[in-house]
Parts: C-alpha cells; structure tokens; sequence
C-alpha cells in the first residue's frame, strides 16, 4: 500500500532486480504524445518545401521532449520512493508534457513557443521542488549540496529559456544553443564533489523503454501513412516496397540496438553522462526514420512536393545516424575484430548509399538493415569471445 509520506532518500545503486515502475511506464507513455506531435510536425513541415526550418524546429522541440525525460529519469533512479507526494508531483510533470505536446504545432506553423515555455515551467518547477525535497532528507552535506545545486539549476535555467520568448525569430536557435549547453552543464556541475545513486541495470532498461517508444511511433506513423495512401490514392504497388523496407530498418535497429548488454557501460558517472548526453541522438533519428517513412509515402502518392532523393534521404540519413551512433555509444565496446568493429560503420554507409535508388530506396535500405543484422549474428556466431555482440 502507498504511504502518503516517506523520507525522499538516496537508493543504493547495487539494489537487487531494480526495474522500471508502473509511474515510469506510464510517464512514458504521455511522452508518445509530444514525439509523435513533433514528428507529424517534421512531416508536413518537409512535404511543403520547409526542410530547413522544420529541421530546426524538430531539433529544438525533441531535445526539450528529451532533456525533460532524461532530467526525471535520472532523478527517479536514485530517488524514486513511491510514496503519495511523490507520485503527485510526477502527475504535475506529466501535465506539463501534454501542455508542451499541445503546443508542437503552434511552435512550428506559428514558430511560437509560449505553449511550450509554459509546459516546461510546469515540467521543471515540480522538479525542482522533488530535489528540494531530497535535500531536506539528504544526511550527508555534500549530498544536500548537490541536490541544492540542481534545484538552483533547473530554476535558472528555466529563466533562460524566457529569451527564446522575446528574441527575434532568427535568433532563437542560437539562444536555444546556448541553454541547451547551460542545461546540460548543470548535472556536471552539481555532481562535481558527489555523485547521483542512479541504477544501471534500471538506467539501461528506461533508456531501453524510450527506443522502443520512439521505434513503435516509427511503425506507427508508417502504418497510418501507408493505410491512407492506399485508402485515398490506391497505391498499393508504389507503397509496398517502402512499408517492407521501413519494417526492416525498424527491426533491424530493434535488434542491433538491444544485443549488446547497454548496462555494462554504465559502471561510472563519467561513462553516465556520455552514454546518457549520446542518446539524444539515438533517440533523435530513430523518431525520425518514422518521419521519413511518412515523408516517402506521401511522396509516392504525390501529396509531399519534393524530390524522390529527398524523401528518400529523409529515411536513409536517420537510419544511418541511428546505426552509427550505437555503435559509437555502447556496441563497439562489445566487439572484437576489425570484422565485428567494421560492421556498422560500413552498414550506415551503405544505406546512405540507398538513397540515390530512386523509387527503391526504403527497400534497398531496409535490406542493408537485414543483412547487418545477418553479419552480426554470423561474425558472433563463428567467434566464441563474443557471443554477446552482432
């Protein structure tokens, strides 16, 4: 039974069968909203000729999805007791998703981030006010230290965001630049002199959880595409080879991402902020190989008014910068071999090779997908040391 009040302390890292909570689940299922409305977002943005700007947009918008998370996250990992208060506050953050959710659309037509400014105010005053709680409960004075410093943190940087309200258009990525770095330098900052008592096996499996989101809005806005391609232009022929491919990548990128055991590479806090900042970009593209699925549906069918190698390339550029980047951030440390090693980095060439096969491209990239997977499991197969790696 949950008890309404308990001391917000410190969890021991070496807990035993540590696993994400039904609350974490369900907050990550709100985040489903925000991603899939930055991605549909990205879509209409590409098909009408604005790549640029949507790019940008998406960029911005993701990484405030993402910062948001990882900052729960990361603090429910070492924190987490499960009482009332507790449970109430993280209500308070998920009401703050969907009213940034709510505004994704207004940011990119409009290019007006008040609804968003205003979602994260709600997402980081309640953060704040969990580490403020942990501090009070903190026994150590360096541990009270550090949850103060977050606390300071979260709250000044969130006054920095206030210029992205009032600078001109053509300034606000460069403000969204510089708070970004001041966000992520606020950890580093407050851990300096003691560090966080996160879980790895449980930050392995949240991080974990969050791919398979991001993979599964993927499929998701694939399969919506490709359903009205058929039902409104009768396309079945030209969108085969595209929801062939995509179901390829998708689970090639399931596959390659969840062989390697990701908890290993977290047995420090240097190698935590690394492998925690490095995702941004692993989620990042992998959300937006489902954007470009749907960008290359609405292309085949003639509603996107772009280029067949740019609707193709905003499939083929996600999905290599996907593989790349984990293999940069946790696979290549489980390989052995310049075989094992070359793997991925010569998969993430060739799909972006498949861009320029025209009408084909999706289903030259998912193929490139399959046979990685293939290789892997033949080099792990033929090699004894590391029955762990593909």
């Amino acid at each position: 039974m949950t008890q309404p009040f308990l001391p917000l302390t410190a969890r021991s890292r070496e807990e035993s069968h540590r696993a994400a909570t039904p609350l974490e689940l369900f907050f990550d299922l709100c985040f489903v909203v925000a991603v899939a409305q930055a991605g549909a977002e990205l879509v209409h943005s590409v098909a009408e000729g604005h790549a640029g700007t949507g790019i940008i947009n998406y960029t911005m918008v993701f990484w405030a999805i993402w910062w948001a998370w990882m900052n729960f996250t990361w603090f429910a990992s070492a924190y987490d007791n499960d009482d009332a208060l507790y449970r109430v506050v993280t209500l308070v953050q998920i009401a703050g998703v969907l009213i940034l959710a709510a505004g994704v659309s207004r940011a990119f037509e409009e290019h007006d981030f008040l609804v968003v400014f205003i979602g994260y105010v709600v997402m980081r005053l309640a953060l704040s006010s969990q580490w403020l709680r942990a501090a009070h409960h903190a026994t150590d004075p360096a541990e009270r230290t550090m949850c103060r410093r977050y606390a300071g943190g979260v709250v000044a940087c969130q006054a920095g965001w206030t210029a992205l309200l009032l600078v001109p258009e053509d300034v606000r990525p460069w403000v969204f630049l510089v708070m970004a770095l001041a966000e992520m330098a606020v950890p580093v900052f407050a851990e300096k002199d003691v560090t966080t008592q996160w879980h790895p096996h449980h930050i392995a499996e949240r991080y974990g959880l969050f791919t398979i989101i991001v993979l599964g809005e993927s499929i998701a806005a694939a399969t919506v595409a490709v359903k009205s391609g058929i039902t409104e232009n009768d396309a079945l022929r030209e969108l085969l080879p595209i929801a062939a491919g995509g179901l390829l990548i998708v689970f090639a990128a399931w596959w390659i991402y969840f062989v390697v055991p990701a908890h290993d590479r977290l047995s420090s806090n240097r190698q935590g902020f690394l492998w925690g900042y490095g995702h941004f970009l692993i989620f990042t593209s992998a959300a937006a190989i489902g954007a470009g699925l749907e960008i290359s549906v609405e292309q085949a069918v003639g509603k996107a008014h772009i280029s067949t190698l740019a609707a193709s390339s905003a499939v083929t550029i996600p999905t290599a910068v996907f593989l790349l980047c984990v293999w940069l951030l946790h696979a290549r440390y489980f390989k052995v071999g310049i075989a094992q090693q070359s793997v991925l980095p010569v998969a993430s060439l060739a799909i972006l090779m498949c861009t320029f096969a025209g009408h084909w491209a999706v289903f030259a990239a998912g193929l490139v997908a399959a046979a990685t997977v293939a290789v892997g499991v033949t080099l792990t197969a033929t090699n004894p040391a590391t029955r762990d790696a593909a």
